[in-house]
Formats: C-alpha cells, structure tokens, sequence
C-alpha cells in the first residue's frame, strides 16, 4: 500500500477543500432557484372574436413546463382565435402495446378548454413496438407498417372514446404525401386510404358525432412515382379512386404563400395560397364538394435570410388579406396559421419565423396585427 508524504496529504487536502466549497456553492444557488410558477385553472373563459375562421397551430407537445402551456393558450385566447390544432403522438400515450397513458394529452386539453378553446387533435407517429426491429429495417417514427394499421386505428378509437365530446375533431396522419411523413418511403395513397378507413371506423364508433379529417396534405409538385413526396392533387385523386370517399368528413389541407401574394391565382406549377383551391376543384369533381377543407397550416415566414421569405410588413399584409379570402369561401372552415409558439426559438430557426409570438412570450407585430383583426380593432400596423 502506497503512503503519501506530508506535503502531498496537505495538498491532497487543500484540493478536496476547494471541491467541497464548489459543491456547497452549487447547492446553494440550486437551493436559491425560484420554482416553477404553481399552474391554477381559475374560472373558464370565453374567447371574444369577430371572426371564427381564424385558427392557430400550436406547438404544445414538446413543452415541458405546465406554466407555459398555460401561458400560451392563454394568448392564443387574448389574440381571439377560438380552435387551435395540436399533436398528440401515438407514442406519448401507448408506450407499451394495450396500456394508455393520457397524462400529455389531458394537461393540454384541460387548459385549453379551461380558456375556451376548441382543439382539433393530429394523430400521428408510431411507439417503438409497432414498428419493425432495427436489426430488420432501420425506420423512422412515422414509419408505419400496414400490419399495425389497426392498432393506430385503436389508439384513434381510445382517443376519440375519450376525448370526442370535447374536441372539434380528429387528423388522421401528417402529410402522408410526404416521403418523410410516411417513413422515409414514396407516399402511398391507396395504403393511406386504408388507414384512413380503419381510423374512421375506429373513431365514429367510439363517437358517432366526431369529425374525422382526412389528409393534412402538403403542398408539392413531386411526380407521381417519385421518392420524396407526391403532388398533393395526384394524391387526393388517387385516394377518392381508392375510395376514401365515405371515409372523411373534412378535407385537411396546408398551403403556403412563400413569397407569393394570397391573391395569386392557383396554379398546378405554382406553390402558392391558392393551390388549395386545385383540392377544391377534385372534390367536386369526385362528387365531394359538400365537404369543408380546413387549412390546418398555412402562412408565411419573415426570415430576413431565407429567399422564400417576406418582409415582417408583407407578412401582415398578406396574412390579412389570406384571412379575409378564407372567411369569403363558403367551402373552407378555418384558415390555422403555422405556428403560434414553439418551445425554442434556437431549435429550429426556420420555422420561429413562422411564429405570431416568441418562445419568450414576446407579442410580435404579427401577433398583434391579427389580434386587431379578429377582435375588431383598428389595425395597429395599416398604412
């Protein structure tokens, strides 16, 4: 056994002094750290708005914090929008195959209601054990294999079971016509028909009344064949010749200004606002048109570094004027704006100039010009 001479004791002592101090330093600022603001309902509120049609996106599922839930919605009510749409995973609630956890799911809902909002839920992404085995195939959470169609159909079914009366729908998958929302494989809109009609059934026996929306197609010109997406048209006319018909009773859809005014016409080379009116045209077509689409994403980004953008002005001016044409369409139920909040604005850059408010609750210009829309103010930001 090594002996240490005198010297190195007393530095080897001198050294575990100056650790223990850090530590009790470090404790005592953890001990100083305010706690969380304590979440209380209080009495439920009522949205004021002068117009419906006005819809957000939020970002709730990946927010830890219940406070800033709560804060959140709670401006999504003082802006005056009265829907939000939301993300509940399949993984969140079903971790392990047959047993429900609703703790993620029932937090947002009870706020949400609490402020007098109503929630369209998106379903979507697969739990660990409905996908295959990554010694099989190396998958991606929305990698979904047609072997587990029913039991997504269940979860849709256990949602609904518990949640329909207190919700103004369901979305049955994110923008299947999306290579990377359909597991890294090129869309399929005859599987996805399938899926949607498992999901319905599911969901209208569990709730009889429930709005089942399908498609949350994305805009896109990819080919039909190609790897990475399918034009969203071609899409939907390949899922009413698969028979989805009977299986939706509102069309989702997402449309994007880019760089483009709302008032520019549609076109089937053109990602523009208007393309949603191409889905239009197919739904009558096929006999569909009583039907509603609801945009459940849509806007425009303020990115002063990225050459799809616009400027924070034009965003305004166009957002307004988007607003005012969805509210005339007498087939379109909502116009939801992309995004209201995400929980940090260093995540993802892109898409937090997509957002009416900061991840710091900071009202942007945005924010407040739609917010003079809908409560009937005057527009803090006219010319």
């Amino acid at each position: 056994m090594m002996r240490l001479t005198r010297p190195v004791q007393r530095k080897a002592l001198a050294h575990l002094a100056r650790a223990s101090g850090v530590l009790l330093v470090v404790s005592a600022l953890a001990a100083l750290r305010p706690a969380p603001p304590r979440v209380v309902l209080g009495p439920p509120h009522t949205v004021q708005t002068v117009n419906p049609t006005v819809c957000v996106h939020t970002r709730l599922t990946d927010e830890v914090d219940e406070w800033k839930i709560q804060r959140t919605l709670q401006m999504v009510r003082e802006m005056g929008a009265a829907t939000i749409v939301e993300f509940f995973p399949w993984p969140y609630a079903e971790r392990e195959r047959g047993s429900y956890d609703w703790a993620h799911a029932e937090r947002i809902i009870r706020h949400a209601e609490n402020q007098g909002l109503t929630v369209i839920a998106r379903l979507g992404l697969v739990p660990a054990w409905a996908r295959p085995p990554v010694r099989e195939k190396v998958t991606t959470l929305t990698y979904l294999p047609a072997e587990h169609f029913d039991d997504f159909a269940r979860y849709v079914g256990a949602f609904v079971a518990r949640y329909g009366d207190r919700i103004g729908g369901v979305i049955i998958w994110n923008e299947p016509n999306l290579s990377y929302e359909w597991g890294d494989r090129s869309p399929d809109a005859v599987a996805y028909t399938e899926l949607l009609r498992l999901s319905y059934q599911a969901a209208h026996a569990a709730d009889p009344h429930i709005v089942v929306f399908g498609g949350a197609l994305a805009p896109t010109n990819e080919p039909e064949g190609s790897g990475s997406g399918m034009n969203e048209v071609r899409f939907l006319e390949r899922m009413y010749e698969a028979g989805a018909a009977p299986y939706f009773d509102a069309l989702a859809a997402h449309t994007y200004g880019f760089t483009r005014s709302p008032a520019d016409p549609p076109d089937a080379q053109t990602i523009n606002f208007r393309r949603v009116e191409l889905l239009r045209v197919v739904m009558v077509r096929y006999g569909d048109g009583a039907k509603p689409i609801t945009i459940t994403e849509s806007g425009w980004s303020d990115d002063p570094r990225w050459t799809r953008a616009v400027r924070p002005g034009q965003r305004i001016a166009y957002t307004l004027e988007a607003l005012d044409m969805v509210t005339a369409w007498p087939w379109a139920d909502h116009l939801c704006l992309w995004q209201f909040r995400q929980p940090s604005d260093f995540h993802n850059r892109r898409d937090a100039y997509y957002a009416l408010v900061s991840s710091d609750f900071f009202a942007k210009p945005i924010y407040e010009a739609v917010q003079a829309y809908v409560r009937g103010w005057e527009n803090p930001y006219a010319p």
